[in-house]
């Protein structure tokens, strides 16, 4: 639905799913198409992401980059968001706090137009952060897949990668990485050895 969407009032697009499938080219071209049609935009994004353009900015895996505003928490939105601003970006929304969803609601109830990118699952598979209840309470969801690096099919998982190697079930949840940490694939071909497997390849 993207910026089809449109209500009297204001509304929540969440854009979703793995790394490499584009939901922050995505964010970018509905940011822009806003600022084509003269409204007011402010774009935040969590400061765990600094890849390409730097923490000032969000940018895609093709280098298209808008400028932002970094953020650690919600509370912080709301502390340096415009009173003017007609739509609201955020990319990157699975890092930041559970608060995100209440903002959000807020927000476009007080008539803003709210648009959230992030991935939706973990290097494990499982739901990530607050992109669940964004989900949920989203006008609009869209979520994108990439194509599995392994065998070209819809790629809906985010593989982790150490040393070249799936990376085990315990590891941190939170690894901010590019290309060479990460890998988009299938769910056939994602891997999450359990600690126990990863100690016996060890031995």
């Amino acid at each position: 639905m993207g910026d089809g969407f449109q209500t009297s009032g204001g509304w929540i697009e969440v854009i979703a799913g793995v790394m490499f499938s584009g939901k922050s080219e995505e964010l970018i071209r509905r940011v822009r198409r806003a600022v084509i049609a003269r409204k007011r935009v402010q774009v935040f994004k969590s400061h765990l992401d600094a890849r390409y353009a730097g923490v000032y900015a969000v940018s895609s895996h093709d280098q298209r980059t808008v400028e932002a505003v970094p953020i650690d928490t919600s509370e912080q939105l709301l502390l340096r968001l415009d009173p003017l601003a007609h739509v609201v970006a955020v990319d990157e929304a699975q890092f930041l706090d559970d608060g995100i969803v209440r903002v959000a609601t807020t927000l476009a109830e007080r008539g803003r137009r709210v648009i959230l990118a992030g991935t939706d699952t973990d290097f494990r598979g499982e739901p990530f952060g607050a992109m669940p209840q964004l989900m949920a309470v989203a006008e609009s969801v869209d979520k994108l897949h990439a194509i599995c690096v392994l065998c070209g099919a819809p790629a809906s998982r985010n593989q982790r990668l150490i040393a070249g190697r799936p990376a085990p079930y315990d590891s941190p949840t939170i690894m901010v990485g590019a290309a060479d940490s990460y890998e988009a694939r299938c769910r056939a071909c994602h891997q999450v050895p359990q600690p126990s497997d990863a100690q016996t390849k060890l031995i």
